[in-house]
């Protein structure tokens, strides 16, 4: 019986599965942002990743089930985190914030949303995937921890859905968006950890019940 602290070790085929996997994503990045999603067939991508077409096609059947697979692995946290415990809102969207800070500096994220924008006229259901698969999921795991919060009494938010969005816009505006729009833009590891530590502080100080924003509703 494993132990609480026990690992389970991929055998040596899982991990050749989630190498080639990997080159396929990679490969698959690389194309649709040279050449476009409509003129990148699964073939050209298999020969860029250098494995076989049933390889590929094993894994990912179509281009949809492998942009979508693109998204969530771009997306995913490590381990599946979930939000922090409500008690205390600047630790916790501390944790928060770092972890959207952490997804948006990912390279394949800027890449995946510059494919999108560009389909977007002719391939809707890419923007959808996005969405549904990711950042939309994010932004719910925020959501509910704002709700937490504000039940157990540590912030009054009347819109949790503004609240969630002006805090996650104060990071991404600073350390994702400028990256698709100024050429050589780079954001350093402190700037990136005082860019969340404002965000948080400023929601604090808005949404705090014991802050400016409980003195003005009283």
């Amino acid at each position: 019986m494993l132990g609480p602290m026990s690992k389970v070790v991929p055998t040596y085929h899982q991990r050749v599965a989630e190498e080639k996997r990997g080159l396929i994503l990679t490969a698959a990045t690389a194309l649709f942002l040279e050449s476009g999603y409509d003129r990148t067939s699964l073939a050209r991508i298999a020969e860029r990743a250098g494995v076989s077409r049933a390889t590929l096609f094993k894994q990912f059947p179509s281009k949809a089930a492998l942009f979508d697979a693109m998204v969530t692995e771009s997306w995913s946290t490590a381990d599946d985190e979930e939000p922090p415990q409500a008690g205390n809102v600047v630790d916790g969207l501390g944790i928060l914030g770092r972890r959207y800070a952490e997804l948006l500096g990912r390279a394949r994220m800027a890449d995946l949303f510059r494919i999108v924008i560009a389909e977007l006229p002719r391939f809707p259901e890419l923007a959808h995937a996005q969405f549904s698969h990711g950042k939309t999921p994010y932004f719910e795991s925020v959501r509910r921890y704002l709700l937490a919060e504000h039940e157990a009494g540590t912030v009054r938010i009347e819109d949790v859905d503004l609240a969630a969005t002006q805090f996650l816009g104060m990071i991404s505006n600073y350390v994702f968006w400028p990256t698709l729009l100024v050429p050589g833009w780079q954001v350093s590891a402190e700037r990136v950890a005082q860019v969340v530590d404002e965000a948080v502080r400023t929601f604090a100080a808005r949404y705090a019940a014991t802050g400016p924003a409980a003195a003005t509703d009283d």
